[in-house]
């Protein structure tokens, strides 16, 4: 309870202050709304977010193959990239690199070997390290499993037609040549993913005229990457008050003269990492607020996953600030040692330009940073339209992060 006593005086001393509430609140709605229009709230809102992921097909003109394409191009996660002329060394460095998701290799006679019933085996080239890796593998797969049940469907009708034609010789044609089974089975497929996209049961949910359709607009568009990043940036830069205050206490001796109270030292530990904790959270909280209603981005398309992000975040940046605040001497200690982190975490991290967009090395190093796991759970949300399970892992990984520091800023204070 005394723990909570004292985050609401932090809270109650840092909420005062005017110039607290403008950089908290005020600077990060204005720089969202900038950056959003300089960097794509102008333009025309075709750009496509799906992971690219590049298609080496082998089988020529295969009905199977070109089918496989197609599945792979409706999917709302990945877009299939057309390569030709590159051989399997090709793909490996322009995954490497980067420059792709993953990649698929479509080997010669896959689409025989898949209505013939034999094994049909696709390449995928995909970083298990990587998050887009994972997810365009894991999309991969589920447009193989539906070639081969349609394959499946297809072979079946194929048997079905020979047992008429046999019940009934005369009524029913059978297939008595190959490329007439050939051709049966081609045309099977083609109809058995057609009922991939018209099913015959399907759930029709209706809404209300007034909800506001989620279809990324012109202008939504262009804050899709700038809203998350601006957000993650300046839950860093909103620390510097919280520490400023800690260093103004130890400086002025009221911490030493806190502790001759029944306060222990690790309830003022506790008190001055829960305020950072509140206000980054009610920060981030008004960030996705704005962003949900007046940008249009598309927040509370998953709610819990949002608010795990959220949560995930304010922890491990409370825990920094903490940590500056133990470390920090002086108030422009406090602002050197919050400024510098945020532009290296925000730069490296993948706020400032998408790692997807930068080579593999740049991705590495990145993803050692609190940042771009941040940045990878809003935006799996947002951008990808991914679900609850993909900003678990993001989550699991921050949470390492804000015990790590928290445990450091502890130590820190430990030797004062």
């Amino acid at each position: 309870m005394r723990a909570i006593d004292l985050a609401v005086k932090d809270l109650m001393q840092l909420l005062r202050d005017w110039r607290s509430a403008l950089f908290l609140l005020a600077l990060p709605v204005v720089f969202t709304v900038l950056f959003g229009f300089a960097f794509g709230g102008l333009g025309t809102g075709k750009s496509d977010p799906r992971l690219p992921v590049g298609v080496l097909d082998q089988d020529g003109s295969g009905p199977a193959s070109q089918h496989l394409i197609e599945v792979l191009g409706a999917s709302a996660v990945i877009r299939p990239v057309a390569l030709q002329g590159s051989d399997q060394p090709a793909l490996d460095k322009k995954v490497r690199d980067g420059d792709l998701a993953a990649a698929v290799v479509v080997p010669a006679g896959y689409s025989q070997a898949l209505l013939l019933g034999q094994p049909a085996r696709l390449t995928v080239i995909a970083d298990p390290g990587s998050t887009g890796g994972l997810t365009a593998q894991t999309e991969i797969q589920a447009a193989a499993n539906r070639m081969a049940g349609s394959a499946e469907a297809a072979r079946l009708a194929a048997q079905m037609l020979d047992g008429q034609a046999r019940l009934f010789p005369g009524t029913v044609a059978s297939l008595t040549s190959e490329a007439a089974r050939q051709e049966f089975l081609a045309a099977a497929l083609e109809q058995a993913l057609d009922e991939w996209k018209q099913p015959s049961l399907t759930v029709q949910v209706s809404q209300s005229g007034a909800l506001v359709d989620e279809k990324p607009s012109t202008m939504q568009s262009g804050f899709l990457h700038t809203s998350p990043s601006i957000m993650v940036q300046f839950a860093i830069a909103g620390l510097i008050g919280a520490a400023t205050m800690l260093v103004t206490e130890r400086k002025s001796r009221a911490l030493r003269r806190l502790l001759t109270t029944p306060i222990s030292r690790a309830e003022i530990l506790l008190g001055h990492y829960l305020a950072m904790f509140v206000l980054i959270l009610i920060q981030l909280a008004v960030m996705v607020a704005f962003g949900q209603l007046a940008l249009r981005v598309p927040y509370l398309r998953q709610p819990v996953a949002v608010l795990l992000v959220m949560a995930t975040t304010a922890l491990w940046t409370a825990a920094l600030g903490l940590l500056i605040g133990a470390l920090a001497k002086s108030e422009e200690q406090v602002v050197l040692f919050s400024l510098v982190p945020m532009f290296v975490l925000s730069g490296m991290g993948g706020a400032w330009v998408p790692l997807e967009y930068t080579g593999k090395a740049f991705q590495t190093i990145g993803h050692l940073l609190p940042t771009a796991w941040a940045m990878d759970g809003f935006e799996n949300i947002v951008i990808r339209g991914l679900g609850l399970e993909s900003v678990l892992l993001p989550a699991g990984i921050m949470l390492g992060y804000a015990i790590v520091l928290f445990a450091l800023a502890a130590w820190r204070f430990r030797l004062e």
